[in-house]
């Protein structure tokens, strides 16, 4: 059998139908559901030049497969941004090929490119196929999220 050809770069602003069914997968895993416009405004952010956030995609012979999204910030700690992995998703049928790994270390890439002193994600402890892939390419920082919600 052929290895697929694996490409990850930035997904195009032409392309938000391929986008939104793994951004809905994502949001699916994670029984989340958001403030009507949240979307469209974060899909907006991604393609404006002026902000901090990002979208990347993995492509498996063309075909969007996995999203990574992720920002830069402050941090009080450091003189420079940290970049916070906000999401990664991979669609069922490309589980396996190695994705969630590509786009990690392609956000390793830009954050390194970016100055960035640290990379961090969050996950449920109750993730645990993603945390075997976690577990290899970072440490657990061993800290819990607290968070009130407006």
């Amino acid at each position: 059998m052929t290895k697929p050809a694996i490409v990850i770069r930035k997904v195009g602003a032409d392309e938000r139908a391929a986008w939104e069914p793994l951004w809905n997968g994502y949001l699916t895993f994670y029984k989340a559901t958001l403030a009507d416009g949240a979307s469209d405004a974060t899909w907006a952010r991604f393609h404006d030049d002026g902000e901090p956030m990002f979208l990347l995609g993995a492509y498996v012979d063309g075909k969007l497969t996995g999203i990574v999204q992720y920002l830069f910030h402050r941090s009080t700690w450091t003189p420079g941004d940290y970049c916070y992995l906000q999401d990664l998703f991979v669609d069922d049928s490309a589980r396996g090929l190695g994705l969630g790994r590509a786009l990690i270390e392609a956000v390793y890439a830009a954050a390194k490119e970016a100055g960035c002193s640290r990379v961090h994600w969050l996950t449920k402890t109750d993730n645990a196929q993603a945390r075997i892939l976690y577990d290899q390419v970072a440490d657990n920082s061993g800290f819990m999220q607290y968070r009130k919600v407006f």
